[in-house]
């Protein structure tokens, strides 16, 4: 079997057939399936394995499933809680009346048996992932409202103290059969948020129902109403899971926890307030599985990235990252890192909170209420002989004026700050009432950026916008480009848009930005100068990547501000 697995890495190329070896050669013990084995492994994902199953045994592999194609002979044999729970499905087969049993166990075949036996039929074998046969099961079944209306109708009888007995440190979303309808409710509200690219779920009280409202792309959508009166079981279930009291509703709480749906780990972060009309609930999603961006994939154009790229391998000084929050910042400053060899330089971190863990680099968590703060955790830092420091954020006097003074003595450090644009970050320090001559000094780069949404692929379509957009864009009329939008489609849940981007200002300090930081020049002179030594200014990217077809014209006029300078 392994040889079989080795050779068709080899073939297909979707795993190093080297990696594969010594994988295999490591766990030659292991008295579980071999598809276990490489399923639980943390090395590969999901989606590898089962490609590399399907090219090893030449079955039909499913990206995603067509639930208009379930065969109703599938649906009306094979009970909902047996297909959810061994993760199996059926598929038309390209004769009239074949089935394909799609499932995520490759060596299970029992499962397969066993469709075959209660369609009273042979079936063949197709593979597909864990969360995208739970999707077609869910839309197949048509089960989305009857656990809803399940939860509504057991309020009554259902114990909230009962709750904290079903708590699990890592819970598979997938694992729904025999569990109470409210604990389906949460994972259902979960599932469909991870099947959305979701990353905040607003669980949002009024007078006479809730809103449950998904954040995608930046976005807040309000996807599902629940009845009024399950509120105290939805935000009780939550705190349960992210580890919180349940019995205090009259103050604000944070807790977090962690999910699994299939192979995925899923950390959620939880916050709940009292509200007039009942506590309201924010959790926000961090996929772990989707790993640390690129400098490649975060969408500086290629001439930045080479300039910003010399930026993170000085040997001191100070480089801010800018923007609003949920602009972004933290993946920039994760992707620098990253680019840093940390077998040669030792990285160290102080962040609230830890967002990602990162391999080869030491992290630590402020903690206030025990005294550690940004501030104190950077001078234990400076003890640690580090070469690179990250600092979360600079919300005071005492950590920019510390982290300036930690570049001086020989330290790269990098670090966020709140501003609009590159230039404020000068003042913004200056503000702070660090000296003039210790910022002029330090900093050596300014990233200002956004994030847009990128246009959606599969309903791309060309446009011509009118001539008052193309005038705020700076965009002259005269200027051959063709200009696109995205239509809505399923894959884009109707809004154009699919993933994100960003916009970029980089702003390099040179000797003469340098004199009128030293000089205490307003942030629009400096914004000035450095527009005549090349720099491009949000909107300036902006348009470049709408120009391109990268995004619209509209989300760039949506989070960027005009360039009256």
């Amino acid at each position: 079997m392994n040889d079989l697995l080795i050779q068709a890495a080899e073939r297909s190329g979707v795993i190093d057939p080297a990696s594969l070896r010594d994988f295999l050669n490591e766990y030659a013990d292991d008295i579980r399936r071999v598809d276990q084995i490489l399923l639980s492994a943390p090395n590969f994902t999901e989606d590898v394995v089962l490609r590399l199953f399907a090219e090893a045994f030449g079955m039909p592999y499913f990206e995603e499933i067509d639930a208009g194609k379930v065969p109703q002979a599938f649906i009306e044999n094979i009970p909902a809680p047996y297909a959810q729970h061994h993760s199996v499905i059926g598929f038309n087969g390209a004769d009239d009346g074949d089935i394909i049993v799609i499932t995520s166990t490759p060596l299970n075949a029992t499962v397969v048996d066993n469709v075959s036996k209660m369609l009273h039929k042979p079936v063949e074998t197709g593979l597909s992932t864990r969360a995208a046969i739970t999707a077609a099961i869910d839309v197949a079944y048509e089960q989305k409202n009857t656990v809803i209306e399940e939860v509504a109708e057991e309020l009554d009888s259902q114990n909230i103290d009962q709750l904290a007995d079903e708590a699990a440190g890592s819970e598979d979303l997938l694992d729904v059969v025999n569990r109470p309808p409210v604990i389906r409710l949460v994972n259902d509200i979960l599932f469909r948020a991870l099947q959305m690219r979701a990353s905040d779920i607003h669980i949002h009280p009024f007078e006479t129902k809730i809103v449950v409202r998904y954040r995608i792309d930046g976005i807040l959508y309000d996807t599902l109403t629940l009845n009024r009166n399950v509120l105290s079981l939805v935000i009780s279930r939550i705190k349960v899971m992210a580890g919180m009291d349940i019995a205090e509703r009259r103050m604000p709480q944070d807790g977090r926890c962690s999910v699994r749906i299939g192979q995925r780990e899923i950390d959620l972060r939880v916050s709940t307030v009292p509200t007039s009309y009942g506590e309201r609930a924010v959790l926000r999603l961090l996929d772990k599985s989707s790993g640390i961006l690129t400098l490649e994939q975060l969408g500086l154009w290629e001439e930045d990235k080479k300039v910003f790229d010399k930026m993170i391998n000085r040997s001191h000084g100070v480089i801010f990252v800018t923007g609003p929050t949920g602009s972004g910042k933290s993946t920039t400053l994760y992707a620098c890192l990253n680019r840093i060899d940390s077998t040669v330089k030792n990285i160290m971190t102080v962040e609230d909170p830890i967002e990602y863990q990162l391999e080869g680099i030491s992290q630590m968590q402020v903690a206030p209420k025990k005294g550690m703060n940004f501030v104190n955790a950077l001078r234990h830092i400076l003890r640690q002989d580090p070469d690179v420091i990250m600092v979360g954020e600079v919300r005071d006097n005492e950590t920019a004026a510390m982290a300036i003074q930690s570049s001086l003595t020989g330290h790269l450090v990098f670090s966020t700050l709140h501003t609009n644009d590159a230039a404020g970050a000068v003042s913004r320090l200056l503000d702070f009432g660090v000296e003039p001559y210790l910022v002029s000094s330090s900093l050596i780069c300014v990233l200002a950026q956004r994030l847009v949404r990128r246009i959606c692929p599969d309903c791309k379509q060309a446009y011509e916008p009118p001539a008052h957009e193309l005038r705020d864009l700076g965009i002259m009329e005269d200027q051959k480009a063709m200009f696109f939008v995205g239509s809505g489609c399923v894959k884009c849940f109707d809004t154009g848009y699919r993933g994100r981007t960003g916009i970029y200002e980089m702003m390099v300090i040179n000797d003469d930005i340098r004199d009128m930081v030293y000089s205490r020049q307003s942030a629009g002179v400096i914004k000035k100068k450095a527009l005549e030594y090349g720099m491009q200014t949000l909107r300036m990217d902006g348009a470049r990547k709408v120009q391109t077809g990268i995004t619209t014209i509209a989300e760039v006029l949506r989070v960027t501000q005009s360039d009256n300078v």
